[in-house]
């Protein structure tokens, strides 16, 4: 798991004791493809960092269509890190699109080393605070651009995703459907 504690010394420095103490609360879990690792309407009950596999955030819009927010691939952290931490219900679905293994912390865990380790919460506020960066970089072009714009984006910022996700699942997150999705895929080939 050395790519989770790389990952976790971007943010801070965090000595070789300390670093045991975190794996000791980890959990390795697979997830199946179309598994839930946090459902809408409950409260989640566990942060992740995945190790292999992709996820998607999703949610159900007032029209009862289901829209892919954004996706997460590997060496990054998945969670709805706000209502994981205030332990409030989620309003959105994180679900794996492929067979993933993740590292896992339960809130009792991860607030056991919250209060072992001096400076775990700037750690994890740099770490919240970039993954929102990430997604806010990825999701405002899509408000402004044409479609075929926006899925040269996608593959621009997600270049390993292409093949790894559903057309459907792209589609939703670039806001057109999956006809107007195979039509550019092949005007631009």
């Amino acid at each position: 798991m050395k790519s989770f504690i790389d990952y976790l010394l971007k943010f801070g420095n965090l000595n070789k004791q300390q670093t045991d103490l975190i794996m000791s609360k980890a959990n390795l879990i697979e997830l199946h493809k179309d598994e839930y690792f946090s459902e809408a309407g409950k409260v989640p009950r566990q942060v992740g960092f995945l190790i292999e596999g992709v996820v998607r955030f999703c949610y159900y819009n007032n029209k009862g269509q289901e829209v892919t927010h954004h996706f997460i691939n590997e060496n990054n952290f998945v969670s709805d890190q706000q209502k994981f931490e205030a332990q409030v219900v989620a309003s959105e679905y994180i679900q794996a699109v492929s067979n993933c293994k993740l590292l896992v912390f339960s809130k009792k865990d991860w607030d056991d080393i919250g209060n072992t380790i001096v400076g775990w919460d700037t750690i994890t506020g740099l770490i919240v605070k970039n993954c929102l960066l990430k997604t806010i970089e990825r999701r405002s072009p899509l408000v402004s651009e044409d479609a075929t714009t926006r899925y040269l984006s996608f593959i621009e910022n997600f270049p390993n995703l292409v093949n790894r996700v559903p057309l459907s699942y792209i589609a939703s997150y670039l806001g057109i459907t999956q006809q107007s999705l195979s039509r550019i895929r092949k005007n631009i080939r």
